[in-house]
C-alpha cells in the first residue's frame, strides 16, 4: 500500500511539473519574459542570468577503460595420484574477462542528484553530496536534445563531453525554457 502512494505522488508531481511547462509555454508565446532566480552559491558571468534552480536526477552516457580481474580464478583439487594440486578455471576466468568488457562499454553511468541551474548560458550542475565544484553545461556547445515530457526525461548531447541525462517533475518546464533560450539567441541548436 505504502509503494502506491509514493507511486501516485510521483505520478502527481510529474503532472504538477507538466501542467507548470504549459503554463510557462502560455506566457511564452502570450509575450512574456523567462523568470529570474536567485541561485545561492553560483558565482555567475557578467550578463548571465538565472532562470531555474531546481534538483532533478542526473546521469551521464560513456564508456571507460576495461578493468581485467586480477588472480587466477580455479580451485584446489585433492586427486588421489598427484595429491593437492591447483585447477585452473578457463571458463569462469573467460566469463570475468567477458563481463569486465560488457562493463567498461557505453552507458548510463553516475547516477545522481543534482541541483540543476538554468541560466542564460548553459546549465549548471553540482551533484549531491554538494561540493564547491560546479560541472558547466554552455548552450553554444548543445548538439541535440530529446525530450520524453510525459516521463519527466530530457537527454542532452553536447559537442565535446559526454550526453547528460535529466529526471524528474522540473525537466518539462525545463525544456520548455531551453527551447526558448534556443529560440531567442544566435547560436540555437
Amino acid at each position: 500500500m505504502r509503494w502506491r502512494k509514493r507511486r501516485e505522488t510521483g505520478e502527481e508531481a510529474l503532472v504538477a511539473g507538466q501542467r507548470a511547462a504549459d503554463e510557462l509555454a502560455a506566457a511564452l508565446r502570450s509575450g512574456a519574459c523567462l523568470p529570474s532566480v536567485q541561485a545561492p552559491g553560483l558565482s555567475l558571468d557578467p550578463g548571465e542570468d538565472v532562470h531555474a534552480d531546481v534538483m532533478c536526477g542526473t546521469a551521464r552516457f560513456y564508456g571507460t577503460e576495461v578493468a581485467y580481474p586480477q588472480g587466477r580464478v580455479g580451485y584446489f583439487e585433492d586427486h588421489p595420484t598427484f595429491g593437492r594440486r591447483w585447477v585452473d578455471n578457463r571458463q569462469l576466468e573467460a566469463r570475468r574477462r567477458r563481463d569486465a568488457e560488457i562493463d567498461a562499454q557505453d552507458r548510463w553511468r553516475d547516477h545522481t542528484a543534482a541541483r540543476v541551474v538554468l541560466t542564460s548560458q548553459g546549465f549548471r550542475l553540482r551533484p549531491a553530496p554538494y561540493g564547491s565544484d560546479w560541472l558547466p553545461f554552455d548552450h553554444v556547445l548543445l548538439t541535440g536534445m530529446k525530450p520524453r515530457p510525459a516521463c519527466g526525461q530530457v537527454v542532452l548531447t553536447y559537442s565535446t563531453c559526454a550526453p547528460l541525462h535529466l529526471t524528474g517533475p522540473a525537466v518539462p518546464w525545463l525544456v520548455v525554457a531551453l527551447e526558448n533560450l534556443l529560440m531567442t539567441s544566435d547560436w540555437g541548436l
